[in-house]
């Protein structure tokens, strides 16, 4: 089960390859597959793991799990119905800052928003639910997982915690876990072995983004309701960690693993629940996990019809289950779609309000003369603008042509001084968190309709608020994403993700 979790959430989903050159791709998606998000379970005593509790780190590289820290037999006893584990996710910024300087720390956000999303599907086709335990303070989830411990990483190369969820039955959340500080005590006392790789030499040191990292961090939020968590303890140590390998059961044969083909799929996915914002569970087939990619181009003809563009819609719409459960707060994102090809709806700029309560914040937000015309009965879209307004989508995200080659592309905007306000910095990170696990969603119902999406972290904030009339910081434009049928590339060959699904 653990395996399954961690296969068809953050582990590699292929290899390609193009002449002398290889690299691997994985479930969930990363700017520039650079991939700074680490992930670490914490977990009792498993069969094929080990005989005491203890917190692991994955290798998504080999799907397998390397020991970090041993604890004692009593440092996991959840009561009847508690957590089968936890995981705690954290960042690399230097992964990203190498290459994108000072937005890293922004993609590394929206890279966690992927993840949380990833491990919340991947934990729906297990039966299990998956949400973030917002009472653990960085501090602690750092200590858990061992990155506050200097003499096992490289400076320049630290970690930095974002978030820890637990992973339990459905229905079972709310029962008491395995207690924080007694946990705590038993990861500071217990056996440590291991050092973390050196990814790279010559850092430039990027003290903005420590700076941001260090106003944003969060001190942890017992007021709202979370689940008591309960632990002991353990003894210290320090060889090297020692390495499980997970297998994972592998999916159905005969399943669609390709998003080549000249139209697009009309017919809805049968886990589908038509009903707005509450998707069927499990929400997603293990194929379609695995198949996901990143469009690189697309081809600038290809439709789609209304009722599978207003089904992506609705599956964006917060609802019950998988994955708008794994967080806490309600809904702080909301789009601003560039319409461009779907049979059936006007070409046009469209508002898609996730949260009703920010539709009028929203319309007193924007200084512009639109429509306000209820486009849908079906959802809370709103259509701005008639037009062709594809030259403009292309213009805001960085002009890059795959904004306009598209069925559509879209803005997200976060509802950001009130959230801020309400919740405090730490809540910044949160808003792009959101913004991803809208993008997993979008890239999961892409490869549904036997289409595909990629996500566009580079666009204009100003004239993105410009096209909508927006002035200060009320709403902020946080992440763009497209969708549309993929010019793939056949130069490049493709084998699994690892040799034993050969």
């Amino acid at each position: 089960m653990l395996a399954d979790l961690l296969r068809y959430s953050l582990g590699l989903s292929a290899w390609k390859q193009f002449r002398g050159s290889r690299w691997s791709l994985r479930v969930n998606p990363s700017s520039g597959n650079l991939h700074p998000t680490e992930a670490y379970l914490v977990v009792g005593a498993e069969p094929g793991l080990g005989e005491t509790p203890a917190v692991y780190h994955y290798a998504p590289d080999r799907h397998a799990v390397e020991r970090r820290c041993a604890l004692g037999m009593s440092a996991w006893s959840p009561a009847a119905g508690g957590p089968t584990c936890l995981i705690a996710l954290t960042s690399i910024h230097w992964r990203e800052a190498w290459k994108y300087g000072e937005r890293a720390f922004r993609y590394c956000q929206h890279d966690l928003g992927h993840a949380i999303a990833a491990i919340r599907i991947a934990a729906a086709l297990a039966g299990l639910g998956a949400r973030i335990l917002p009472d653990w303070s960085h501090a602690d989830i750092a200590s858990l997982t061992g990155i506050d411990r200097d003499e096992d990483f490289v400076d320049a190369e630290r970690e930095e915690p974002a978030c820890l969820l637990e992973i339990a039955p459905m229905g079972g959340q709310q029962s008491p876990g395995v207690s924080r500080g007694a946990l705590l005590d038993a990861v500071r006392a217990g056996v440590w072995t291991g050092h973390a790789n050196q990814l790279s030499e010559d850092h430039v040191q990027w003290t903005f983004i420590d700076e941001i990292a260090e106003a944003t961090r969060d001190a942890g939020r017992p007021n709202i309701p979370a689940f008591a968590l309960r632990a002991s303890v353990g003894k210290p140590a320090h060889p090297a960690p020692p390495t499980f390998a997970l297998r994972a059961s592998t999916f159905a044969p005969g399943a669609s693993t390709s998003a080549q083909g000249a139209s697009v799929d009309k017919s809805v996915d049968k886990s589908v629940d038509k009903s707005v914002g509450k998707p069927a569970q499990p929400a997603y087939p293990a194929p379609l996990l695995l198949q996901r990619r990143s469009a690189v181009a697309l081809d600038g003809r290809s439709p789609i019809d209304a009722d599978r563009f207003f089904a992506m819609l609705s599956r964006v719409m917060p609802g019950d289950g998988a994955p708008w459960d794994a967080v806490w707060w309600s809904a702080r994102i909301h789009l601003a779609l560039f319409v461009h090809r779907v049979d059936g709806v006007e070409p046009g700029l469209y508002l898609l309000p996730r949260r009703a309560e920010a539709a009028d914040a929203l319309r007193a937000a924007m200084k512009r003369d639109f429509l306000w015309e209820q486009a849908t009965d079906a959802l809370p879209l709103i259509r701005l603008a008639r037009g062709d307004c594809r030259r403009l989508a292309a213009r805001v995200s960085c002009d890059q042509d795959i904004a306009a080659d598209g069925f559509f592309s879209l803005g997200m905007l976060a509802d950001f001084d009130a959230s801020l306000e309400e919740f405090g910095p730490s809540f910044y990170r949160r808003l792009f968190w959101e913004s991803g696990v809208i993008g997993q969603v979008l890239y999961l119902e892409a490869e549904a309709a036997g289409a595909r999406g990629t996500g566009i972290g580079c666009f204009y904030d100003d004239p993105v608020h410009d096209v909508l009339g927006l002035a200060g910081h009320a709403f902020q434009s946080l992440y763009h994403f497209t969708i549309g049928m993929p010019i793939e590339d056949t130069r490049l060959t493709t084998e699994p993700g690892y040799a034993w699904e050969q």
